[in-house]
């Protein structure tokens, strides 16, 4: 039943017609429904930009493993939120993986100080 609530959109006419009047089921409220996810591309963003916080702060890369760097996300007319994420972690998982990273992210990084060896 959550799924077809969720999914009202995706309902022809008469199906929601049979929703509502047989059934008894009602559409989701906004309020309800799931938060879009975020793309691979916009979480690396998201990290990318708590390095370059953290690099003009500290002047290094040399992040902690366990550290945790909170960027504030929204501005221009959106909701502002603090979003702390695990540097520390993404930054080690960069340079194990600098193998596979596009060049462009590795100079993107190299620019705030990463060390990749």
């Amino acid at each position: 039943m959550t799924s077809v609530r969720l999914g009202w959109d995706q309902l022809t006419g008469v199906q929601q017609w049979m929703c509502e009047q047989v059934l008894g089921i009602e559409p989701a409220s906004e309020d309800e429904k799931p938060k879009p996810r975020t793309s691979q591309a916009d979480k690396w963003a998201m990290h990318f930009a708590a390095a370059t916080q953290f690099f003009e702060r500290e002047g290094h890369l040399t992040v902690p493993r366990k550290h945790v760097e909170t960027i504030t996300l929204g501005g221009d007319g959106q909701a502002r939120r603090d979003v702390p994420l695990k540097l520390g972690t993404w930054v080690d998982n960069q340079r194990r993986r600098a193998a596979t990273l596009t060049p462009e992210r590795v100079e993107q990084l190299s620019k705030v100080g990463m060390r990749w060896a």
